[in-house]
């Protein structure tokens, strides 16, 4: 075994971390002997692993490695999104590395077009899941090209199976990034105890109700007094709408008002932890905060007739506006009406998410250890 590889692949945003390094640490537990290498696409994704893999006594068993195409970014020093390198280039000048690698493991579709294009190369891939939910996207045809899938949940595998996907080829492990144990763990973000209400809107605009509303909330939770609030968007929303800095730059100097768009804890699950209340839209990570039951408000700003759909079954889990106007007491009731959503909540994160625990990353590090077989 100790001439056995399996690659990690880095490449994509840094929000898929969390759903990928707990299972490093969990076969560099398992499998002493085995030979680890993450490959990493910038000085950021590298100084993060770098930094966890030091503490957990691993930075002499898993090699951390520059992927071609590889960008030194020393000015983003905090775990910031960064720029990436041109993807498949980078996946086709990296392939000659991974020739004589037994297992490819990632959480992106991106890496999936090489075994995608080339069914005969001889490594076998292994895709984790990122985001959870019933709007993750799950028609792919890359997925297809994987040798295995690791779902989190028993409904999860079901919605592939629907698809056509074999039995055999899913694995159920349960929610990887609950394991995730380098949370950023920001500072003390408020100097009261009032409420803390978190703003997460999407970053597609079909899905999202920044475009629509979002300006008109920032405003309306910057001038209102009776909560704290965090304004943590997907991660990807500057990209769409370059006006979104502007906006919370705007308001970043409130005392009860925390901005950010840059950094890690934007994406570890930090903000949700931190948060009471959660206002959004169809963003997954809704099902992160629902691990633990909370109030939740959801804004329907396109107006659907979301109760038609099969795609919105988490609404079902707080009140929904479908008016701006209806916004402020539909907040102020959440945290009265949360008993009758309780159970909701705990029968969807559990059927979305399966296992929150670190044992799921120990069942993903099973699943690749069998693949080695």
């Amino acid at each position: 075994m100790p001439d056995t590889r399996v690659a990690f692949l880095f490449l994509g945003e840094t929000l898929l971390i969390p759903h990928l390094y707990p299972i490093v640490e969990a076969l560099a537990a398992q499998a002493p002997a085995l030979r680890i290498d993450c490959w990493v696409a910038t000085s950021v994704h590298e100084q993060l692993i770098a930094g966890w893999l030091a503490e957990a006594g691993l930075a002499g068993h898993v090699r951390l490695r520059r992927a071609p195409g590889f960008l030194d970014l020393p000015h983003l020093a905090r775990g910031e999104n960064p720029r990436l390198p041109a993807k498949l280039p980078t996946l086709l000048r990296l392939l000659p590395h991974l020739l004589h690698t037994r297992v490819v493991v990632c959480a992106e579709q991106t890496s999936l077009w090489l075994p995608s294009a080339l069914p005969f190369l001889p490594m076998r891939f292994i895709k984790t899941s990122h985001g959870v939910g019933s709007m993750s996207a799950r028609d792919d045809r890359r997925r297809r090209a994987a040798w295995r899938l690791l779902v989190p949940s028993e409904t999860e595998k079901a919605t592939y199976t629907a698809r056509g996907l074999p039995d055999e080829q899913l694995i159920v492990t349960g929610y990887v990034k609950a394991g995730f144990r380098a949370l950023a763990r920001p500072r003390r973000l408020f100097a009261d105890d009032r409420p803390v209400v978190v703003y997460a809107p999407h970053w597609q605009r079909a899905r999202s109700s920044w475009w629509d509303w979002g300006r008109e909330i920032v405003a309306m939770l910057a001038a209102q007094d009776r909560f704290n609030v965090i304004l943590a968007p997907h991660q990807r929303l500057v990209e769409k709408g370059p006006d979104v800095r502007a906006v919370l730059a705007a308001v970043s100097h409130l005392p009860h008002v925390h901005t950010d768009l840059d950094s890690f804890a934007m994406v570890d699950g930090s903000y949700m932890a931190a948060a009471d209340i959660y206002l959004g839209d169809t963003s997954s990570q809704v099902v992160e905060f629902l691990i633990r039951p909370r109030p939740c408000v959801f804004l329907n700003a396109q107006g659907i007739d979301w109760r038609a759909t099969d795609d919105h079954e988490f609404w079902t889990c707080g009140a929904v506006v479908d008016r701006l106007d209806g916004l402020p007491a539909a907040l102020d009731a959440a945290c009265v009406e949360q008993p009758r959503y309780d159970a909701i909540q705990r029968a969807f994160a559990a059927s979305a998410l399966g296992d929150a625990s670190p044992d799921a990353a120990r069942r993903a590090a099973a699943a690749i250890a069998a693949a080695l077989a």
